[in-house]
């Protein structure tokens, strides 16, 4: 079933991907695009994979997307070389450990290019005492390979043996920046391309000066990256873990001109309208920035309508989708008052439909 994951298949899926956008694109007039490859195997940091137990084996499965099929997987081309070393002593480990392979019914994995490894075990019963002594032992015995972390989840219910993040560090433009992430939080999954999307907004904004504001910054990817080319910072995101890592990655990046504020963009559209006022932004004054430059990275469901009229007041726009279609509703708007000057196609999921697409764009004269 995993069989097209394979290098002789790559160049030929990328190619589809490309004509696809063009075509989709192709009443906005946008420039030819950027392409920026992903490693044809072992790109992705994060798996997720049922467990199914037969007889005294147990092994991991997947499920075929068009026929809702389960297949067995013993190893998983996509996933990182790290999770594929782990993926069979895990299980070679548990085989005949009663207490740990239990009513386990899935694994993930979440690794990182800096050479860590968070794996959470998710089971149907609750997590005693003894279960926390044969995982710690797991975990040491583990640990001769990488340096691991052992979650366990149950229901209402999460036991950390170790830590309950990796920190991963991103090589961009010869610089590295570290990042805090959080097992079950949104992460780029691809982290090579990841380098590659930040490198092409470094480039992109090189240059523009004054202050930049980010919607959906999640843990800061591109805030943290961008930081040096702007005077200042201001990003906004929802989620409480995300924002809580992005203040961790701000002080281990040493930035003194990014602050990121926990409300969605229409709360922020709210604010900046003077609409509402919010105890969270108590200290900040929204009108010492200036806005010119906006970065969005939404959700697959794109902007919504009073995001995109947000956004629409900025003389540039950054615009990071991983859903062209939303992307292409959006731009039915943002089309009217502004051009896009920069295209990038990021392989981030290769050999399916999926592609990350990055636009700039400007205010039209």
């Amino acid at each position: 079933m995993l069989s097209h994951i394979h290098p002789d298949n790559y160049d030929t899926q990328l190619q589809r991907k490309r004509t696809a956008m063009q075509e989709l694109f192709a009443s906005f007039s946008v420039p030819e695009p950027q392409i920026f490859t992903s490693e044809p195997l072992h790109y992705r940091l994060r798996a997720e994979f049922r467990v199914w137990h037969e007889g005294d084996d147990l092994f991991y499965i997947m499920f075929d997307q068009a026929t809702k099929q389960k297949f067995r997987v013993d190893q998983f081309p996509a996933a990182s070389e790290m999770i594929n070393q782990a993926m069979p002593a895990l299980l070679a480990d548990i085989r005949d450990k009663e207490i740990l392979r239990r009513k386990l019914f899935q694994v993930d994995f979440l690794s990182t290019l800096s050479g860590e490894l968070l794996i959470s075990l998710l089971y149907h019963k609750p997590l005693d005492d003894e279960w926390q002594a044969e995982a710690k032992a797991l975990q040491q015995r583990l640990g001769q390979l990488h340096t691991i972390s052992i979650i366990g989840r149950a229901r209402k219910q999460k036991e950390v043996i170790g830590e309950e993040f990796v920190t991963e560090v991103l090589n961009v433009d010869g610089l590295e920046f570290r990042y805090h992430q959080v097992e079950n939080s949104f992460t780029q999954p691809n982290g090579g391309v990841n380098e590659k999307m930040l490198s092409w907004a470094r480039s992109a904004t090189e240059g523009i000066g004054g202050d930049l504001v980010e919607l959906y910054c999640g843990n800061g990817n591109f805030s943290i990256a961008l930081a040096e080319n702007f005077e200042k910072v201001l990003a906004t995101e929802i989620s409480k873990s995300s924002v809580a890592s992005a203040q961790i990655n701000i002080a281990d990046n040493r930035i003194e001109n990014l602050k990121i504020i926990r409300m969605s963009s229409e709360e922020f559209s709210q604010a900046m309208n003077g609409e509402r006022t919010f105890r969270r932004l108590e200290g900040l004054d929204l009108t010492q920035y200036s806005y010119q430059t906006v970065l969005v990275d939404p959700p697959r469901a794109g902007l919504d309508p009073d995001s995109v009229e947000l956004v629409s007041r900025f003389d540039q726009i950054l615009y990071i989708s991983c859903n062209p279609n939303t992307l292409k509703n959006n731009l039915e708007v943002l089309s009217k008052t502004h051009e896009v000057t920069s295209f990038a196609l990021f392989d981030q999921f290769p050999y399916t439909d999926h592609i990350e697409c990055g636009m700039v764009l400007k205010r039209r004269d």
